[in-house]
């Protein structure tokens, strides 16, 4: 059975709780309410949330404050928070986002765009994808033993090869950006040229071989994809 997440709102306006409440609803949440500082962190000690809807001003502490205090909790360090504030300004927006909330939304918000958010911090704190082996015709890479065979034929790769083939194999079908690939398998933090993308997948299609190799396939203008209908198309052709 699919787990319904849940969102911890702390607002003390009870139109505006209300609304969040009725569209979290809707689109698949579970809502908690706290009015105040004192009831939120009653309800983060009863259980933690996957995601705090926090308002920047309320009754007692304020939400700048209840953020600093969460993200300084071992237990609560990494749960996202969105801040809800009617203070728009650029310098209230880095505070808030200095006290360690994950986003800033400034009122008044689309609901829409509230949801979006949520479903996107989400996305960047879910774990990664446990993945064993993961096969797409005869290419076959099993990540517990990093090895990587092809019509049960072992392939030697190098680090940045393996990176990014296992990449491709778990988002196959889908054209990648040579800027998504650079993200996904060297990391966002590292500044090097998108050209390098593509002396790495020349390298892996050469270690592939010609068959394997044309599974990879250039999508002029727009970047990569792994496809199993070349392979297929391919051994079609031979036969």
């Amino acid at each position: 059975m699919r787990r319904v997440p849940t969102v911890l709102i702390v607002e003390d306006e009870p139109s505006i709780a209300e609304l969040i409440s009725v569209n979290l609803r809707h689109s698949g949440f579970r809502p908690i309410w706290a009015m105040d500082a004192v009831t939120a962190q009653a309800e983060l000690e009863a259980a933690l949330p996957d995601v705090i809807l926090l308002d920047w001003m309320l009754p007692g502490e304020s939400g700048l404050t209840l953020a600093k205090r969460w993200r300084a909790h071992s237990r609560s360090k990494t749960v996202p928070i969105i801040m809800l504030t009617a203070r728009g300004d650029e310098v209230d927006r880095v505070a808030g986002l200095d006290a360690g909330a994950d986003d800033y939304i400034a009122k008044p918000f689309s609901t829409k765009e509230l949801l979006a958010r949520i479903r996107a911090v989400l996305r960047r704190r879910a774990p990664e994808q446990d993945v064993s082996v993961v096969t797409m015709g005869k290419l076959a890479l099993d990540s517990a033993t990093y090895r990587v065979t092809f019509d049960e034929q072992p392939i030697k790769l190098g680090p940045t090869e393996y990176k990014l083939l296992l990449y491709l194999m778990t988002h196959a079908e889908r054209v990648h950006s040579r800027a998504q690939l650079l993200d996904q398998v060297w990391g966002d933090h590292v500044f090097i040229e998108e050209r390098t993308v593509d002396v790495h997948v020349k390298r892996l299609r050469e270690a592939l071989g010609e068959s394997a190799a044309a599974m990879i396939e250039t999508v002029r203008g727009a970047g990569y994809r792994l496809t199993a209908q070349s392979a297929k198309t391919q051994s079609t052709a031979v036969a």
